[in-house]
């Protein structure tokens, strides 16, 4: 194991990027840092915050699973931690696979602190049976590695325990310790009004299936400060570039997309980082919608939110938090947003919070895992590095045309040609000296057939933009 005379114990955290890297728009909707959905920093920084202390380094390995780094990774970490959301799903089960290949070949403990199973509010497991033997692999392979295995809430570890696992516990999610026994929720004595400041969340799929567009049309007509905020890669990629090649530019009815009023607005945003995230909502006055860490996000800013749950994903965690919830199919389309404020009783959330924290940490404990709020100072050192970057901002609409917006997307543009010019180049005179043919000369164009792919997977204003330009 990598254990060092100075006694630092180094984790291997499974999350898309570090919380301490700045990465610009551009790179990261083109790297994809945060696993399609950027919900999933929000519980993968509070992980790395959660597990940084004095003696105990950690480092982000990406999204990817490579199972050939196993034996490196025996030699240079001293434990792997998964955070993991809706993992037992279908959708899931071929990184679920590869995960379990890369854990049987790992000596070092494996920790999961927090893993769910996604099927309808119901709880009822029937679509998950064909893949039972990948979950069974999965946990089985954990558990050979650490003391138990975190789920997210009551339905996933029902779901486990009659396959036959003892050693699971209830944690709940990790983002919601991120502020560590801390939590504070806002709760103004005046209602919700024309005036107030209000963020709504939701998937496409909820759109689709259920009637949150409708939902949201009519909250945009009697809230002129409403925002939309999105989490799908593909959200991100229509606001920044009008792109729409995803599947998911066939759901017009989402504010993401660029034929929505709200876009024309300037009402959309998607965050790259959480700072950025919570640090916006602070200056809401209420959020909700179907997107469970859209409004954790909102929680941890001090802001009053209620989660519209469709599926058991949601419910589990807003049951396990007492998080306010409404079941979505049962909310009225004309649902003002006021009433639900109103309703909204976030005192079971507080009272609970340290408990549930103590459970968290207990879990950690039994683990091996040291923690900041323990065995650290508390995350402060964490804050104040975080408090010295210079994050981006929210993701807005692209909706216009003027030479800022446009130079700053051409000359992030020219700068992936020009690499893939140079790697193309690289690359052709190594197949050519390994082939005997006669090197390429520079005047033979390379550079065309990067741009030629740059253009593929660009919208129509760059393209032209790029025409004019040649």
């Amino acid at each position: 194991m990598a254990s060092n005379v100075t006694d630092v114990k180094r984790i291997l955290l499974r999350s898309g990027k570090s919380p301490y890297d700045v990465v610009p728009v551009e790179r990261a909707l083109h790297e994809d840092v945060f696993a399609t959905n950027s919900g999933n920093l929000i519980f993968s920084d509070a992980a790395h915050k959660i597990l940084e202390t004095p003696r105990t380094k950690v480092v982000s390995n990406g999204i990817r699973t490579r199972v050939a780094a196993a034996e490196r990774i025996n030699e240079e970490y001293d434990a792997f931690v998964i955070p993991l959301a809706n993992a037992f799903r279908p959708s899931f089960e071929p990184q679920l696979k590869r995960l379990t290949q890369l854990i049987s070949k790992l000596k070092i403990p494996v920790i999961v602190p927090g893993v769910g199973a996604q099927t309808s509010t119901n709880y009822s497991a029937d679509r998950l049976r064909p893949m039972a033997p990948t979950v069974h692999a999965f946990v089985s392979a954990v558990l050979d590695h650490s003391a138990s295995i975190g789920v997210r809430g009551e339905f996933t570890e029902r779901y486990l325990r009659d396959m036959g696992f003892r050693d699971v516990e209830v944690i709940g999610c990790p983002s919601m310790f991120m502020s560590g026994r801390d939590l504070f929720i806002r709760e103004n004595t005046r209602p919700l009004g024309p005036e107030s400041r209000i963020a709504i969340n939701g998937s496409h799929d909820a759109v689709k299936k259920y009637k949150l567009g409708r939902i949201i049309d009519h909250t945009h007509a009697r809230y002129p400060h409403l925002r939309f905020i999105g989490q799908n890669l593909s959200d991100a990629r229509q606001l920044h570039w009008r792109d729409l090649s995803h599947v998911n530019a066939a759901v017009t009815d989402i504010p993401t997309h660029p034929d929505h009023p709200m876009f024309a607005e300037g009402k959309v945003r998607v965050y790259i980082d959480p700072k950025t995230w919570v640090d916006d909502l602070r200056g809401f006055d209420f959020s909700f919608g179907s997107r469970i860490h859209g409004n954790i996000a909102a929680l941890l800013a001090g802001t009053p939110a209620t989660v519209l749950c469709s599926d058991s994903r949601t419910l589990e965690l807003c049951r396990y938090f007492e998080i306010p919830h409404r079941m979505l199919a049962k909310v009225p389309e004309n649902v003002d947003p006021a009433d639900l404020y109103a309703e909204a009783d976030f005192g079971p959330l507080m009272r609970g919070h340290q408990e549930r924290f103590d459970r968290f940490m207990n879990f950690l404990d039994k683990n091996g895992l040291e923690n900041t709020f323990t065995h650290g100072d508390g995350g402060a050192a964490f804050e104040s590095r975080m408090s010295e970057l210079a994050f981006p901002a929210g993701v807005r609409p692209w909706t216009g045309s003027g030479v800022s917006e446009m130079s700053t997307r051409l000359n992030w543009l020219q700068s992936q040609m020009t690499e893939l010019t140079d790697r193309n180049t690289l690359l052709e005179r190594r197949l050519a000296k390994a082939s005997r043919l006669p090197v390429p000369r520079e005047s033979e164009g390379p550079e065309r057939r990067p741009y030629q792919r740059a253009r593929r997977v660009i919208p129509g204003p760059i393209k032209r933009a790029l025409r004019n330009a040649r």
